[in-house]
């Protein structure tokens, strides 16, 4: 044979290749309205820029009718590429090839790419689409499995991990993703462990697939999912605009951007918040005014909605936000806002992004069940996760701040570089009606008008603690700021403090509470 046979002979099998499972299983995947592995990888990277490793991998499984079977690049496509011009290395499940079935070879492709975006510090992303583990393969399959969930640990906090879920994604397979940074999964797609016929055959309980495994279920019961998409294309969207705040890896400073504005005072801020404590606002309005265009991204925004986390930019600067959020539970630390803002907390603190809190917050939410809960384990992950981080900290005191929930955002004491109040600011131990009916319990009982003397000592209570000037007396509180101003004193911090080193002693790690 020549060399131009020998070329047309491996243009036509990488063709063959590239079809998956063949044009009836691509046809039944549109029909469901999904994408192939390849379209989603050229939907997702920039134009011409993916470069393949591993199409002509093949497995050497021989059992259950396997041997000699090619399945198309084994079911998964893998390989690097960029998005808006930054390299990233990914994985693409193929479900038109066996169900996206993983075996052995199959999972050494997701390795070699985790093992690549490790050594040349990118981010990974794995989009998943299959039916779980080979099971013609047996072991071979399961210790594939064990090798990804070994390497997303690797990859932790060294490279940024993104999990896609525009499938199924079924039994241990779910563990891959729960081991990465952010998981996006599409309102067609389906995850969870044991699936509902075998939750009826072990429990009786009837529960159906979108039931148990749909994107809300996952996202505002369980948390695992922090962000939902309509489709593929939003999905792969999604996961764009996610990279853009966040640097390639743990060595780098997140990307800045080009802010040519100026910082005016913005009067609008100082009528969004009440002054009485007991009313209600979005958080949300305060943190679009602050950051640059209005352009925030919230991660899981149905999941402990009483707080609020995501990313956005102020002067270009990437920054992780966290905010109490006053219209739900009137802003409360429970259990899973707990969870929530330490988690996120310890991803920015990996990836160099500095964290700025905004605190409205009355307290830990009392309860039985969130005492058998454990909230105290649970709210010390928040007091653990600030403590513990390096980068940047900027806290701003909306109103209320009461309490160990007060250190718990990040006051001054957890390690907070700057700690700005507005005037409307009440810091203390707890409300002042709460500490009156604690303190002066005996003196109102004898007054001769108990309610006009408990409102007396309320005031007096209010004007001795429960101000901001009382916590910048003690330089607990490092400036009180009108709130129009907040975003310029945000700016200035941020551009001083963005040489920080802070050095810590040696050790392993740190054990935070489960």
């Amino acid at each position: 044979m020549s060399i131009d046979d020998k070329i047309k002979e491996l243009n036509e099998r990488k063709s063959e290749l590239k079809l998956g499972g063949g044009r009836a299983k691509i046809d039944q995947q549109h029909a469901q309205g999904s994408l192939t592995a390849r379209e989603r990888i050229d939907a997702f990277l920039d134009r011409d820029s993916f470069q393949e490793v591993g199409i002509f991998a093949l497995h050497r499984c021989t059992n259950f009718g396997m041997a000699g079977k090619v399945l198309p690049a084994e079911g998964v496509v893998t390989g690097a590429g960029s998005v808006q011009g930054r390299l990233v290395h990914l994985a693409s499940q193929d479900f038109t090839v066996a169900g996206g079935a993983a075996g052995e070879v199959h999972c050494d492709k997701i390795v070699q790419a985790m093992e690549s975006a490790l050594k040349l510090g990118t981010p990974f992303i794995f989009i998943n689409d299959s039916g779980g583990a080979r099971i013609q393969e047996g072991i071979d399959s399961l210790a594939g499995y064990g090798r990804v969930f070994n390497h997303n640990v690797m990859l932790s906090g060294s490279v940024p991990q993104i999990s896609l879920i525009c499938g199924p994604c079924a039994g241990g397979a779910a563990y891959s993703p729960a081991l990465t940074d952010f998981i996006i999964q599409t309102k067609a797609a389906r995850m969870f462990i044991t699936g509902p016929s075998v939750i009826k055959e072990a429990t009786g309980e009837d529960v159906s697939a979108e039931e148990l495994g749909g994107p809300q279920a996952q996202m505002s019961r369980s948390g695992v999912v922090h962000f939902v998409a309509e489709n593929d294309v939003d999905a792969l969207r999604i996961c764009q605009r996610l990279l853009s705040f966040l640097p390639s890896n743990n060595l780098e400073d997140p990307p800045q951007h080009e802010w040519n504005g100026t910082v005016l005072p913005d009067k609008a801020l100082n009528e969004l918040v009440p002054i009485d404590p007991k009313k209600s606002y979005d958080v949300r309005t305060v943190i679009a005014r602050l950051v640059d265009d209005g352009d925030f991204m919230e991660v899981q925004p149905s999941f402990a909605a009483n707080l609020v986390i995501g990313f956005a930019r102020i002067l270009g600067r990437t920054v992780g936000i966290v905010a109490n959020q006053p219209c739900v539970m009137a802003g409360v630390l429970d259990i899973d806002a707990s969870d929530k803002g330490s988690r996120f907390v310890r991803f920015c603190n990996a990836f160099n992004i500095p964290l700025v809190t905004l605190v409205d917050v009355p307290g830990f939410l009392p309860g039985v069940q969130q005492e058998y809960g454990g909230i105290i384990r649970h709210g010390a992950k928040m007091l653990f996760s600030y403590a513990a981080a390096t980068v940047p900290k900027i806290t701003v005191i909306l109103r209320k701040a009461y309490g160990g929930s007060f250190l718990a955002m990040c006051g001054k004491d957890l390690g907070a570089d700057r700690v700005f109040a507005w005037p409307t600011a009440e810091i203390a131990v707890m409300g002042p009606r709460g500490a009156v009916n604690v303190i002066f319990r005996e003196e109102i009982k004898k007054a001769e008008n108990p309610q006009e003397r408990r409102d007396e000592l309320i005031k007096s209570y209010q004007d001795t603690f429960a101000t901001p000037y009382a916590a910048a007396a003690r330089r607990e509180v490092d400036d009180i700021i009108e709130p129009a101003d907040t975003r310029r004193h945000l700016a200035m911090t941020l551009d001083i403090l963005h040489t920080k080193r802070e050095f810590r002693p040696m050790k392993k790690h740190g054990l935070i509470p489960l």
